[in-house]
């Protein structure tokens, strides 16, 4: 029946359903937005700096900023999750140098398994303090160790989008200090871990000249699509 202005009238019972599912959503944003902003306060706090258009920028709030953005693009329907995962992945990455274990892959790989504990434990105290339940918590710390790539859908996003930011906004730095043959393998590694779609969407990156060909190099003979687009091709 509808109101004396003409419009319909709603029942209570829905009224008031969709008022308690807004005020939900609403608390379920807030707390997403209060860990971030948790992430990114400890980020903040980064002693190495990084100059993006003339203004430095603390390196791992940049890199926090920059995994949230390419996700947005990547996977714009991604799970609460696995948007505070891809903003933790980094957390307070300073604190366990890398010097702190030995040279060679053994120390790599302890260093790696190291530091994927650490952002674990610390998003981990961020999120029950914000108040997030254990359920999502453990997801995250899930998340945040890797486990599952290749198996757990969500894992492999968070690895393709690690890998996408590394090409987009790393790779250019990481190439002065290492020759093209380390890096030809390193780069044929990194395309192992990703799945069909981040391939895909590796090479529409806009990359410099030397990682475009550096990437050619890795695929060989293994991609059939164009090489990746040049900066100057924007």
């Amino acid at each position: 029946m509808p109101s004396p202005l003409g419009l319909p009238i709603i029942p209570f019972e829905i009224a008031n359903e969709g008022n308690r599912f807004h005020g939900i959503m609403s608390q379920r944003h807030s707390r997403l937005e209060r860990a971030f902003a948790q992430f990114d306060r400890i980020n903040a706090s980064d002693p190495r700096m990084e100059t993006v258009a003339g203004a430095r920028e603390p390196k791992e709030l940049l890199y926090a900023r920059r995994m949230s953005e390419r996700l947005d693009r990547f996977e714009p329907q991604a799970s609460e999750a696995l948007r505070l995962a891809i903003r933790a992945q980094h957390i307070a990455r300073w604190e366990i140098p890398r010097s702190a274990y030995p040279e060679g892959r053994s120390g790599y790989k302890r260093w790696r398994t190291r530091l994927m504990q650490h952002h674990a434990d610390l998003a981990g105290r961020i999120l029950a303090e914000v108040g997030y339940d254990e359920v999502t918590i453990e997801r995250v710390a899930t998340l945040l160790r890797k486990q599952g790539l290749k198996r757990d859908p969500e894992v492999q996003v968070l690895e393709d989008v690690v890998c996408l930011v590394f090409l987009e906004h790393y790779l250019d730095d990481f190439a002065e200090s290492h020759d093209d043959e380390k890096l030809v393998g390193i780069l044929r590694k990194t395309w192992v871990k990703m799945s069909e779609r981040g391939r895909s969407a590796a090479l529409e990156l806009p990359l410099s000249e030397r990682a475009s060909s550096l990437i050619e190099s890795a695929l060989g003979d293994r991609e059939a699509p164009e090489p990746p687009k040049t900066k100057g091709e924007r």
